[in-house]
């Protein structure tokens, strides 16, 4: 029940949700007005990426559109979150139908829970900006890139697995889930959704360790050269 007595489609069922209205476009109006927006963004920073910086390889534009991509999440979507978190269950426009249509898989999304208020507040002030500011270091070439992609990616390695966490333990030790029954609403909204946040931070962190690591491996290297001269 929301917290005027209205029944909602949230579990746990008795989640106390303020003023909650159901959404009123669909789930495919929602993803593909979503796709788009999304899909406007990579388009826009590919073709700026190629025409200012035309020598930049392959793999390095990919990271641009990754960084670029996670940073608007962060900053918009997540922005949206932490700025209208109490009164996320009565919107109607389009991030906040995508929020209650996410809460379907985890409703604490919708009852200001501390841990992902907290958690998202830090995501829309440090980590979204920080994906930004990577995306230009790799734009411009900077040394500065693979100390900030370790820095990010490690930030959504201890996110993601902090978010996990703590739903599966309220689920399992304290029978209190969160998502609704139904499969989809588990393994493709909750798990597979953030798990992306997991897999491609991942690589990313790993090509940062190597690369630094080559780097100290080559400077020891010129040392032991300079010493033998």
């Amino acid at each position: 029940m929301s917290l005027d007595g209205m029944p909602h489609p949230y579990y746990p069922l008795d989640a106390q949700i303020k003023g909650y209205v159901a959404n009123e476009a669909t789930i495919f109006n929602l993803l593909g007005a979503a796709s788009i927006v999304a899909m406007s963004l990579l388009g826009a920073t590919f073709t700026l990426v190629t025409i200012a910086r035309p020598s930049l390889n392959h793999a390095d534009r990919l990271a641009i559109l990754w960084f670029v991509l996670s940073g608007a999440i962060h900053c918009v979507f997540e922005g949206y979150f932490m700025l209208n978190h109490d009164r996320m269950a009565s919107a109607q426009d389009l991030i906040g139908q995508l929020w209650k249509e996410y809460a379907l898989s985890d409703s604490r999304y919708l009852t200001s829970d501390t841990l992902v208020l907290c958690m998202e507040t830090m995501t829309v002030l440090l980590w979204g900006p920080l994906c930004l500011w990577v995306a230009y270091t790799i734009f411009s070439r900077s040394s500065l890139r693979h100390p900030l992609q370790m820095t990010a990616c490690m930030a959504h390695l201890y996110g993601d697995s902090l978010y996990y966490a703590t739903s599966l333990f309220d689920h399992y030790a304290n029978d209190r889930p969160y998502s609704r029954p139904e499969p989809y609403y588990f393994w493709v909204y909750y798990f597979l959704m953030n798990f992306i946040w997991i897999v491609i931070p991942l690589y990313y962190f790993v090509q940062s360790v190597r690369a630094v690591s080559n780097a100290f491996q080559r400077l020891t290297d010129l040392s032991k050269e300079r010493k033998l001269q």
